[in-house]
């Protein structure tokens, strides 16, 4: 049985073989590997058999900028741009050559190769061109090499058929999976998690962003920490050098124990940095709490068009690339409902299947921003293959961070892409849900009226008549209340309005009882 899978540059072709594993084999065919989309490469140390290396060595490209990667990938796929090069410019451009493995245990063979096909499109935003892929049909993964002994020499032969230079697997591996993997496949093995922390590195540009992710990174790297006894060890000087003193009679530190002692202080660094910034988002977010500005926030699948959706709303201006994990940093915008209530409308991360639990740890604080709205604009992709999938996979993000209880609002983007007959199905699977367009801007209007009707409005109807000295207050009730009527008398501004319980509170000298001020 044969049928293509995945989205993009590379399609993935499923090949049924009959085999005592009962697996699947999957194979790149067809497409221009060098198609101009938007990539990043490994570019961070990792600290692993107790020293560093670098994921990439000298082939990544992650060290330039988004369209610089770009302009490398359009050059590496033309070979007569390539005779007149040193062997450092060619090696700079290559790109880094993986083969894809996963392990099918439970769910319909569709999930399983959307699953392997996400894959791919997160190795090539990391900067990688997938050669191969293979899918091995298990009740579970193996404990030693995560695919079995005799499926990791099959991968072996394609790693070296293909000259891959990393193999990837869809899950995440414990550190004893991945070092008998590697010993088998003799290239570097890396899981879905490393793979996903890699391009939240390339793609962190504030400083918060890159304090979160690092802190992501040691957290997994910790636990994956190797090393090789005590040919290690680290023995103290001085008088415990000879024998006498404390801790000179044992093999002392190890370097391993250097490592993991350096990366916990690293740590608990990046924890203080972090647990700093969130102080300054607290006394913003305060801010508008105190002055009870609603809050709206678009969360969702990573790639939905969240950002598209923002500007389309607010003209923020924020970065729109057709890449995975392209926006990190939150964004927060004001704008203004048909009927003058100011709101706040904000972009957040996007979430992805078996999101690291690292990350949702290092991005709580961000997250906050979510778990703390009004109301949360779910936006989902609606030309993906499996949109019910993501739905999935971002509840599961919301209930991580206690956001279940903030009312939603699932709103199917890219219509303009999606197949007819799919949207009719999701009419039918969510019948509440908006189908929009954020490029064309087909149904946004149809989003500012839902935004309109669903934020908090005020709850205290007042009717005062303000000095022409109170100009503060009359700011105040513009900003931060529903206007009813406003109109100007010779006594100051009369103003009949929906407030806040604070507002009315300094609104009371000025009440109004059936046209006399109640002073």
């Amino acid at each position: 049985m044969n049928g293509e899978v995945g989205r993009g540059r590379v399609t993935l072709t499923v090949t049924m073989t009959e085999s005592l594993d009962d697996d699947l084999a999957l194979r790149s065919s067809g497409d221009d590997p060098f198609a101009d989309e938007p990539l990043d490469a490994f570019d961070d140390d990792v600290v692993i058999d107790d020293s560093r290396r670098h994921i990439h060595g000298g082939s990544g490209t992650g060290d330039f900028e988004l369209s610089e990667r770009q302009a490398l990938r359009r050059v590496a796929g033309l070979s007569t741009e390539l005779q007149d090069v040193t062997e450092v410019e060619y090696r700079q451009l290559r790109l880094e050559r993986v083969v894809l493995v996963g392990v099918w245990t439970a769910g319909t063979l569709a999930e399983a190769e959307n699953s392997l096909a996400e894959l791919a499109r997160l190795a090539e935003t990391a900067g990688s061109q997938v050669m191969d892929a293979l899918i091995q049909r298990r009740d579970r993964p193996d404990p030693a090499t995560y695919i079995g002994s005799g499926k990791a020499k099959e991968l072996r032969d394609i790693v070296n058929g293909e000259n891959a230079d990393t193999v990837i697997c869809d899950g995440e591996l414990t550190p004893g999976q991945l070092r008998q993997l590697e010993q088998v496949v003799k290239v570097k093995v890396v899981d879905r998690t490393a793979l996903i922390l890699d391009i939240f590195a390339q793609h962190a540009r504030s400083k918060e962003g890159k304090a979160q992710v690092e802190l992501a990174q040691m957290q997994y790297m910790l636990p994956r920490l190797r090393g090789w006894g005590e040919s290690l060890s680290r023995q103290v000087g001085g008088r415990a050098a000879n024998g006498v003193g404390i801790g000179g009679r044992g093999p002392g530190e190890t370097k391993i124990e250097i490592d993991r002692r350096r990366i916990n202080t690293r740590m608990a660094k990046l924890r203080r940095e972090i647990a700093g910034m969130k102080t300054a988002r607290d006394v913003k977010r305060s801010r508008r709490l105190d002055h009870r500005v609603p809050s709206v926030v678009l969360a969702g699948y990573t790639n939905a068009g969240k950002s598209s959706l923002l500007n389309r709303l607010t003209d923020a201006g924020v970065l729109v690339e057709n890449a995975l994990f392209a926006t990190l940093d939150p964004t927060v915008r004001r704008s203004e409902t048909a009927d003058g209530r100011i709101f706040t409308l904000a972009d957040t991360v996007g979430f992805v299947r078996h999101l690291p639990h690292q990350l949702i740890e290092a991005f709580r604080s961000t997250l906050e921003e979510v778990a703390e709205a009004d109301l949360i604009l779910h936006v989902v992709d609606a030309s993906d293959p499996d949109p019910q999938a993501q739905i999935r996979a971002v509840h599961e993000v919301l209930a991580d961070i206690d956001a279940t209880s903030v009312a939603e609002q699932i709103i199917f983007n890219k219509t303009d892409l999606a197949d007819p007959a799919v949207l009719l199905q999701l009419r039918r699977l969510v019948p509440d849900a908006l189908f929009v367009s954020a490029r064309s801007g087909r149904g946004l209007d149809a989003v500012r009226a839902l935004i309109e009707e669903r934020l908090p409005r005020p709850d205290i109807q007042v009717s005062v008549l303000l000095p022409y000295t109170r100009g503060d207050l009359v700011a105040r009730i513009h900003a931060d209340a529903q206007m009813d009527s406003e109109s100007h008398t010779e006594h100051g501004t009369a103003i009949s309005a929906r407030v806040s319980q604070e507002l009315a509170g300094a609104l009371e000298p000025f009440l109004q009882l059936d046209g006399v001020p109640s002073t």
